[in-house]
């Protein structure tokens, strides 16, 4: 059979094959297809001649399956059920209900927004498949100018560049507070920044979050000090890991302190304003449903 005579095979002739093997006569098939019985034999001769082989095993008094036929008819039947969920699925596609969202997300997202959002969206859209990659900021953006990814939670801003192109939403913002090794907090239940000067400080590399290694920075300049600078780190958990081990303090977001680990305390900065913002950024000509669902649990 050539590619061409597939593309002749209509759902209509499955239907008529399939009425008759059920009902295994031609009177009673034509009937329950509400069509006269002669034209009904003509299409399923038409059909075998398409296929190249016989479906039906003729005589005068009956008709039975033939061998081919056998194997047609369950191939047959899914196909058929398939096409009947065909307008179902299509809107379900097209109401967001169903399909695929490629999302990205900065590591801090994961101890605040991100666990939420996620429970929310799945209770409304389950039969959605969601592609989840933890990335920073500038790679999400390149992923995002590329069209690799859907959307992504991201520290802002967003370039210049990019600006034509992304569509950015303000998400959450929290303040940042410090995380100290328990042994130099000593007991204390306050501490300030003025108490760690002797400590190093452990931050993100400033061109993958320029706006939270700023904020950071200007917290210790507000304060009149001036931070030796000991590791940098892109991901949150070693940020606080390092800390764990000593090797110098942090600040970080305040959804950080969900994160708790041996030797690790966390302290407010009263009097210091200094926030970290995190936002949803996606291609402007994305039209996708799932897309513009997601969005949407932000603008209820």
């Amino acid at each position: 059979m050539t590619i061409a005579e597939i593309r002749n095979l209509e759902l209509r002739q499955l239907r008529y094959f399939l009425a008759v093997a059920e009902e295994l006569h031609f009177g009673r098939a034509a009937a329950r297809l509400h069509m006269t019985q002669p034209p009904l034999s003509q299409a399923i001769q038409a059909l075998e001649a398409l296929l190249g082989a016989d479906l039906f095993i003729r005589n005068t008094r009956n008709i039975s399956l033939s061998s081919a036929g056998l194997a047609l008819l369950p191939e047959v039947r899914r196909l058929l059920q398939q096409a009947q969920a065909l307008p179902a699925m299509a809107q379900r596609a097209a109401s967001g209900a169903s399909g695929h969202l490629s999302l990205a997300f900065v590591s801090i997202a994961d101890y605040s927004i991100l666990p939420p959002t996620l429970r929310e969206f799945r209770r409304s859209h389950a039969s959605v498949s969601i592609e989840l990659r933890e990335a920073t900021t500038d790679v999400q953006l390149n992923a995002l100018e590329k069209g690799e990814i859907d959307a992504g939670f991201v520290i802002p801003p967003i370039p210049e560049k990019l600006q034509d192109l992304l569509v950015y939403q303000k998400i959450l913002s929290e303040p940042l507070i410090l995380a100290v090794p328990e042994s130099l907090a000593n007991g204390r239940k306050k501490m300030t920044l003025a108490d760690c000067e002797n400590m190093p400080l452990i931050l993100f590399p400033r061109k993958i979050a320029p706006a939270l290694h700023d904020a950071i920075l200007g917290c210790f300049h507000a304060a009149g000090l001036t931070p030796a600078i000991g590791q940098e780190a892109i991901q949150m958990q070693t940020i606080v890991g390092l800390v764990s081990a000593g090797m110098g303090i942090a600040l970080v977001p305040q959804s950080v302190s969900n994160l708790q680990r041996p030797g690790v305390l966390y302290f407010d900065l009263p009097g210091i304003s200094a926030c970290v913002e995190i936002g949803l950024a996606w291609r402007k000509g994305n039209h996708s449903a799932v897309l513009e669902a997601f969005v949407n649990l932000f603008n209820q």
